[in-house]
């Protein structure tokens, strides 16, 4: 009985031993991280969509296993291509806000102001069938500023008159900082002896670069004067920051700090996931075909612009246009990206898209850069031809009709012949004998000759 008990012991210890072993070989060996998406979330995510999102980027951007975005071979319906006349695309989308005259944000305050009067809603940053794919990335953390359109200029915004008072002053300082370095070194200059001239032209590079920081320095004062000198001016120039300040207390329960550069950078890039209804109404209902279809979130990665945003944009994207009405300022476009999509992916969201445009609700375009540009009409149908062709400087369709007509007629009545009368034939007479004698006289070779009248001609002048 000891024996056989000592022998189970042993293989309980046995066993024992067994599994700390094989527990220890789990626990030691290299964890694999967890696999994190190429696209950062959105800045202006909030925490508990993190996670949730970052699954459904991974999934955006999972290997499929084959060709993907440009790399597919696929087929391009002409609905998502340009017609014969290029300038179409943008002008039907010109057209549609002639026909409604939407406000337009030209800067960051202008695009609060249309948010608070409702006339923009927010895309979630991971919505239910879609999700923002870099929509913001761009945007910098720099402190807002007013943009002049009509001049180009952006012009830092301040909360009062103390900030801009402090903003004086450190131009100032700077300014005499710099001063006092460029006459040292032209001091220095003078005091070289002429052997030096290696360190001479040394000091005169550095007094150039001073003195174009010296310049750069004036213009900021000579900016900061053309929009803040005059009284009321100045005070609709804290009006806007203050539009930008209250919300930013106070976001849907989010607040931002406006003198935090990575806080006003999620500011922005939020208030750049906001659209008209119409546009996110037309963009939940292709993103949904696409999930039902593909169990995948439809990558979206541009909504609402302001002009200023879209010049920056320009700087490194082509696609961003510097027409007088952008689309994406309107509101009413939004881009997907397709990248990371098959040739079964893309032709099935580019079926959805040209179905759309084929009942007049959407123009679109497939662009080289992995996106499709969309421009929802608001009104669920495409603006009349005739605002499209004045748009586009040209005369609507009937109105080119009524004056080919025209013409045809004018040219018919001119190539029938008049019927002659007495009158007729008296009056045509002399034109026929003056006509033939212009025929039969020389034609002169020099110019002097021209203007000296004949015997010829004087004597046709005195008949007639």
């Amino acid at each position: 009985m000891r024996a056989e008990e000592s022998r189970r012991i042993l293989w309980l210890a046995l066993a024992s031993a067994l599994v700390v072993a094989v527990a220890a070989l789990y626990w030691s060996r290299p964890r694999r991280a967890a696999v994190e998406p190429a696209m950062p979330p959105p800045e202006a995510a909030r925490p508990e969509v993190v996670d949730p999102w970052k699954e459904a980027a991974v999934k955006v951007e999972e290997d499929r296993g084959e060709p993907t975005g440009r790399q597919a071979d696929i087929d391009i319906p002409s609905q998502l291509k340009h017609g014969e006349d290029r300038r179409r695309f943008l002008g039907v989308q010109v057209a549609e806000w002639r026909k409604h005259r939407f406000e337009r944000p030209h800067d960051f305050a202008e695009l609060v102001a249309l948010i608070r009067d409702g006339q923009l809603v927010e895309a979630p940053a991971l919505g239910a069938d879609f999700i923002l794919y870099g929509v913001g990335y761009s945007a910098d953390d720099e402190p807002f500023t007013h943009y002049d359109a009509a001049a180009d200029r952006s012009v830092t915004l301040f909360a009062g008159e103390a900030e801009l008072r402090q903003e004086y002053e450190q131009l100032a300082e700077s300014g005499e900082q710099l001063t006092e370095v460029i006459e040292g070194l032209k001091k220095e200059a003078a005091g070289l002896p002429r052997a030096e001239r290696a360190r001479r032209k040394e000091i005169d590079e550095q007094i150039k670069d001073e003195r174009k920081s010296l310049d750069t320095l004036r213009k900021r004062k000579r900016l900061l004067d053309d929009f803040y000198k005059k009284p009321e001016q100045r005070a609709l120039m804290f009006a806007e920051y203050e539009a930008l300040s209250s919300l930013a207390r106070d976001f849907g329960g989010e607040t931002y700090d406006l003198q935090d550069a990575a806080s006003r950078k999620r500011f922005k890039a939020r208030l750049l996931s906001f659209v008209r209804p119409a546009a996110l109404g037309m963009l939940e209902a292709v993103a949904r075909a696409y999930r039902e279809k593909f169990d995948r979130h439809l990558p979206v990665t541009s909504l609402v612009r302001t002009d200023e945003y879209q010049r920056q944009l320009n700087e490194t994207n082509p696609n961003a246009t510097l027409i007088d009405v952008p689309p994406h300022t309107t509101g009413l476009a939004f881009d997907i990206f397709y990248r990371h999509m098959t040739a079964a992916e893309q032709e099935f969201v580019m079926a959805e898209l040209a179905r759309l445009s084929d009942e007049g609700r959407v123009e679109a375009l497939r662009e080289r850069r992995d996106h499709y540009h969309v421009f929802a009409f608001a009104e669920g149908r495409r603006p009349d031809e005739a605002l499209i062709a004045e748009t586009l400087g040209r005369k609507p369709a009937a109105q080119k009709q009524e004056d080919d007509d025209d013409k045809k007629q004018r040219a018919a009545q001119e190539k029938k012949p008049a019927k002659k009368t007495r009158e007729t034939s008296r009056a045509a007479a002399p034109k026929r004998g003056r006509a033939a004698e212009q025929a039969r006289a020389p034609r002169p070779k020099r110019a002097a000759e021209r203007l000296k009248p004949t015997a010829k001609s004087r004597t046709a002048r005195r008949r007639n």
